[in-house]
């Protein structure tokens, strides 16, 4: 009897091995490293309508051998990530802050993205950069974090670090997996005296990870195993305007849910929503996936779809006029036919209407994609710039 015994808590013993080994350890091989050399799909990231899709599981399903179907995501827009080594970005500042004398503001990746400082009432930043380090793998404490963030006001290049390391936003620690425990970190940064001079902007950030899931997931990317952190963002954000006091206020509390697998350095999913009017809302869906025509349907259409409507087109060097918006404000984004972000930013909506200042489109000249976010969905353009 007691041979029995052993032998099926043997047999219990090799199944919870097994069953743990199933779920990925992601560690700092798996974060963004320099793509120059890779094929340009490496990092083609498509973004869906701002809601689940029937029948898609809910983002309350968690724990131990998940397994989330969400094939049916409808990629209504498309953008590429890129991930360059400071010295590519061709500033000799950044290679000074954030490079290799950048000391703990050293970037082992820089990234063309728009920065978190960007809106109404601020100087428009063009070739937005954002820097982000991974540990050594000889470092005792490993992590992914960014360092700082860089910009072209007036021609010269701004580079914009966090005032301390100890208030870098640590995205991951490592390694993580579904045995790691909750996680937090503090950031603080604001503008330089450059900006500081016309607008000025400092975000407080307390953020919260926790791995709450491992299993299967599926896009239409493909299948894979992984990880899933929940990162809760809770942010306070001061802007002022010409030297005036300055208008503190909290944003909307944000999640992240972000599934990573091994070796493909970005999420193969993330699902972010805000707390509004106490209600958690899904604002944005993204996933790693491959290059697709979009087409769009009546059927597929969303009620913003429908009634956005951007003038003039073909576009000169005025700004350019949003109108059939809802609520009171939007996000709207462009991408060169490349998915190189050209700009992001958040715009008020008063009767119906915001407008892009014309300064946000830099020098740009061509065919971009807008997308526009409304609390309606999402309506995609494509507007000449001449």
């Amino acid at each position: 009897m007691h041979k029995n015994l052993y032998s099926l808590l043997f047999l219990l013993s090799a199944a919870t091995v097994a069953r743990a080994q199933v779920s990925p350890i992601i560690d700092r091989t798996d974060m963004p490293a320099v793509t120059t050399a890779l094929p340009v799909d490496t990092m083609r990231i498509s973004q869906a309508a701002a809601a689940l899709p029937a029948g898609a599981p809910l983002l309350t399903q968690r724990g131990a051998n998940q397994t989330w179907n969400y094939s049916t995501l409808v990629a209504t827009s498309q953008t590429v990530d890129r991930y360059i080594s400071v010295a590519a970005t061709g500033a000799p500042i950044y290679q000074f802050t954030f490079g290799v004398l950048g000391g703990v503001n050293r970037a082992t990746v820089a990234s063309p993205e728009p920065l978190p400082l960007a809106g109404p009432g601020l100087p428009v930043i063009t070739d937005p950069y954002q820097f982000y380090s991974v540990s050594a793998a000889t470092a005792a404490n490993q992590d992914y974090r960014s360092v700082g963030f860089g910009g072209t006001l007036g021609g010269l290049q701004v580079p914009l670090t966090y005032r301390s390391q100890a208030e870098q936003d640590v995205i991951y620690r490592f390694p993580l997996s579904f045995a790691s425990r909750p996680d937090s970190s503090r950031s603080y940064f604001e503008t330089p005296g450059a900006l500081a001079a016309t607008g000025y902007f400092s975000r407080r950030r307390k953020r919260v990870n926790t791995v709450d899931a491992w299993g299967t997931l599926t896009t239409p990317f493909g299948t894979f195993q992984t990880v899933r952190v929940v990162s809760k963002l809770a942010d306070h954000d001061s802007i002022a305007f010409g030297g005036a006091p300055g208008t503190g206020f909290d944003v909307p509390l944000t999640r992240e849910y972000k599934w990573l697998a091994k070796t493909h350095h970005v999420p193969v999913l993330t699902i972010t929503t805000q707390v509004l009017a106490g209600r958690e809302t899904i604002t944005a869906v993204q996933y790693r996936d491959r290059y697709r025509r979009i087409v769009r349907t009546a059927t597929r259409a969303s009620a913003a779809e429908a009634a956005v409507a951007v003038y003039p087109n073909p576009l000169g060097t005025g700004p350019l006029q949003l109108a059939g918006l809802t609520g009171t404000t939007v996000t709207v984004k462009a991408t060169d036919l490349t998915g190189r972000v050209l700009f992001a930013l958040p715009l008020p909506v008063q009767q119906a209407g915001a407008a892009v200042p014309a300064a946000a489109f830099g020098e740009f000249r061509g065919v971009m994609l807008l997308t526009v976010q409304t609390d309606q969905g999402v309506a995609v353009r494509r507007v000449v710039r001449q």
